[in-house]
């Protein structure tokens, strides 16, 4: 036997057995709450979501480029219109949908101000599905965690309104506009709890 098939023969028991489909690396498990994740705003400070408990949050996953774009308006509007009370609508860009944020964060945060005059809480740029699933993501999707509202993001702008325990209240979809009345009394409701 030659020296290099020898060789070859040592380190096949030190080499992993990858079976199909499992190049990519496991997802990690998903936060057990939502204060327990840390996430990084548009200018890239790190900020951990313990800063928004009890706050009634309404948390989207938003893009630039998107048919739903338009609603950073309403978005903007149920922010102005219900901050008061203790209320926040949290943006995070993601480019996980056909390219539809491909700006970098300051690009994001220069369109949406100048665009839109969006001043609710904007974040950095991350991913919402996928092996690169942001923590926040994993916690809000997750059927462990999340059984009655779990499930993948289905496209830009689904909506997710988080109660004051940081529990899920309610998901919206892409389609139901931000300020559609299921949506507003499903804001309300929770405000008055």
């Amino acid at each position: 036997m030659k020296p290099c098939h020898m060789l070859a023969l040592l380190l096949l028991p030190v080499m992993p057995v990858l079976s199909a489909g499992s190049e990519e690396p496991p997802i990690e498990d998903p936060p057990t709450g939502l204060y327990a994740v840390t996430v990084r705003d548009i200018d890239g400070n790190e900020k951990s979501m313990t800063a928004y408990e009890g706050q009634i949050l309404l948390i989207v996953n938003v893009a630039s480029k998107c048919g739903f774009t338009p609603q950073y308006e309403g978005l903007e509007r149920l922010y102005q219109r219900y901050a008061g009370r203790g209320f926040a609508v949290l943006g995070f860009p993601s480019n996980s949908f056909m390219n539809q944020e491909p700006g970098t964060d300051r690009q994001i945060r220069q369109f949406c101000a100048s665009t839109y005059k969006v001043t609710f809480p904007m974040f950095s740029k991350l991913s919402v599905k996928g092996s690169d699933k942001h923590p926040l993501f994993a916690y809000l999707t997750s059927p462990e965690t999340n059984p009655e509202f779990g499930g993948e993001i289905t496209w830009n702008f689904n909506k997710f309104l988080i109660g004051r325990d940081g529990k899920v209240l309610d998901r919206f979809g892409s389609a139901t506009r931000p300020e559609s009345p299921e949506l507003v009394l499903a804001i309300e409701e929770a405000l008055q709890d």
